[in-house]
């Protein structure tokens, strides 16, 4: 009876003591759960069960691209997201972007005087350094997200993206050049940091200028090809701002293979964004005698100037110049930007 009264006991125990062990894990299971609906509310859980639709309020610069069809899909294979410029979509926008050169111009202006939906996300746009986005002031309050080149942005979309996988069979060694520095300029400011060095350096190498402000034009045929001449090209940047990398690198040094000497940033925001050992930076050189006695030196040295296409082996890059692939974007990021952010002070971040 004693033996039989203690295993009744036991059996007692072990059985509270596994529906204490049960409990205490539905208990963990469920505030896990709970924890990751919280989390997932703050950022969108919903984006992959429903289409996310985009309204641009304005094009950029004027220049426009067909919406026709479902182009997000069609072109970029990104399910779910649909683009619009029709005005009168408004209403049932989940996102609707802002170009601010436009507003900032008067060219365009805000819908203040329509009803804005609770869950609507209005997102600033610029690609420009700080120095060419005015009137920001006025902005404070109304936008959620910021879309730009910097990668702190809400949505980054960078001109020009570095990414893995060169091939060894597309690499070829770099003909001869009759060109050894060229520059494609149309802004020429006197005050800025590039047209200093330019006028500087220009005193120790020959510089093929071309651009409206010497009224040598390029067109777009032909802007590749003549910088393709040139072992060198000036990737200045019209400001010296924080992650600024243009076309200027992209599209003019890159894709003519051309090596870009570049003026922006600072050395390493360079290094973490554009293919390894890539570049000539003008930050590295004490003067601009010794920056042009370094240009015509590695020309003279075809070993010296191959290495700075050895990247394309480990290496490729993307360059983004459709507003379309940079609109459909926002889908991709879409599920982790924040729901509930206002830029108050939105001058105060572009200039940070």
């Amino acid at each position: 009876m004693h033996l039989a009264s203690m295993t009744t006991s036991g059996s007692q125990a072990f059985l509270f003591l596994l529906l204490l062990l049960l409990s205490s894990f539905s208990s963990l299971l469920y505030f896990r759960f709970l924890g990751q609906k919280v989390y997932q509310q703050k950022y969108h859980p919903d984006v992959f069960q429903r289409n996310i639709s985009i309204l641009l309020w304005h094009w950029p610069f004027g220049l426009s691209y067909k919406l026709r069809g479902n182009k997000c899909l069609e072109m970029y294979n990104i399910s779910r997201c649909f683009l619009t410029d029709n005005k009168s979509a408004y209403s049932t926008a989940d996102v609707v972007v802002f170009h601010h050169q436009e507003l900032s111009r008067g060219l365009s202006s805000l819908p203040l005087h329509q009803d804005r939906p609770a869950s609507q996300h209005w997102v600033w746009l610029s690609l420009e350094p700080p120095a060419n986005n005015a009137n920001l002031t006025q902005l404070n309050g109304l936008f959620n997200w910021t879309m730009s080149y910097r990668r702190d942005a809400d949505i980054y979309i960078p001109y020009g993206m570095t990414m893995l996988g060169g091939d060894e069979r597309d690499f070829q060694a770099v003909p001869n050049r009759t060109c050894l520095v060229s520059w494609v300029v149309s802004k020429y400011r006197p005050h800025q940091a590039r047209s200093h060095v330019y006028q500087s350096l220009k005193k120790h190498i020959p510089i093929e200028v071309y651009g409206k402000w010497n009224k040598r034009p390029l067109s777009r045929r032909k802007l590749l090809p003549t910088i393709a001449n040139c072992n060198f090209y000036l990737s200045f940047e019209n400001s010296e701002a924080k992650d600024y990398i243009s076309e200027k690198l992209w599209r003019n040094a890159f894709q003519t293979g051309a090596v870009p000497v570049v003026l922006g940033p600072s050395r390493a925001t360079y290094e973490a964004l554009a293919p390894p050992r890539s570049f000539i930076h003008v930050a590295d050189f004490k003067s601009t005698a010794d920056l042009g006695a370094y240009l015509k030196h590695v020309a003279a040295d075809r070993q010296a100037y191959e290495k700075y296409f050895q990247w394309h082996r480990t290496h490729r890059i993307k360059i983004y110049t459709d507003w379309r692939e940079r609109l459909c974007q926002i889908c991709v990021q879409y599920p982790s930007l924040p729901a509930h952010r206002v830029y108050h002070d939105l001058e105060s971040w572009v200039d940070s």
